[in-house]
């Protein structure tokens, strides 16, 4: 499974075959050059996760590709974007060439009391052939916890999320890899310091940075 975190929470999966972006967001700059794409998953409708003002030209480049969404967010995108936007709820699955995509979750997580929470789907990809690995990427979320993670793109920092929170979460998935997502808020420094803390407390996750390295096999 070949990983390239292009910033955020903004993630290319290339295995089974196939090669996803997920959540293509307004924090993370030239994506929408990106091509040969066969689907395109979004966790959510927050614009760090979609900018809609782009993504016409990420499907114009992919014109074969999916557009795969949290079930409000495809009511929403319909009829602006040139395909129809499939919906994926929690506990559904779809299949894109060798790999399944189940979603998970639904809501986004807590912000404030004051603001209404909206849907949100983590997903779980998972290979249904070769190494056979399975990557989750939550969105906005950190309750839903899935069985046999073998990769984990984890949250490290958001208005809705608090070091301990995070903790706990790469504990009960307890994927042997992980790697920080939703990081753009974060000063190098500040990057570095919620690393050194989830590596100091998540002994049994392996945690690597992948950010400006490229594609990496995992």
């Amino acid at each position: 499974m070949q990983i390239t975190h292009l910033g955020h929470s903004c993630v290319l999966i290339e295995a089974g075959g196939a090669r996803l972006l997920l959540d293509p967001g307004g924090f993370t700059p030239g994506w929408e050059t990106t091509q040969g794409l066969d689907a395109v998953l979004v966790t959510h409708e927050h614009a760090d996760h979609l900018d809609r003002d782009r993504l016409p030209a990420l499907l114009a480049g992919n014109p074969g590709a999916r557009l795969v969404t949290e079930p409000g967010l495809a009511g929403q995108l319909a009829g602006s974007v040139d395909r129809d936007p499939e919906p994926l709820a929690a506990g559904s699955s779809t299949t894109i060439g060798k790999l399944r995509v189940t979603a998970t979750g639904g809501r986004h997580a807590v912000i404030h009391a004051d603001i209404p929470r909206i849907g949100n789907v983590g997903y779980l990809i998972a290979e249904t052939s070769g190494d056979g690995r399975t990557l989750y990427h939550p969105g906005d979320m950190l309750e839903a916890v899935p069985d046999g993670v073998d990769l984990l793109a984890v949250p490290i920092s958001a208005p809705w999320e608090a070091i301990k929170e995070t903790v706990d979460f790469v504990r009960a998935v307890g994927a042997p890899v992980a790697f920080p997502i939703h990081d753009a808020v974060l000063s190098p420094t500040g990057r570095g310091l919620y690393q050194n803390v989830l590596r100091g407390l998540t002994t049994g996750t392996e945690l690597r940075d992948l950010l400006g390295a490229g594609a990496v096999s995992l």
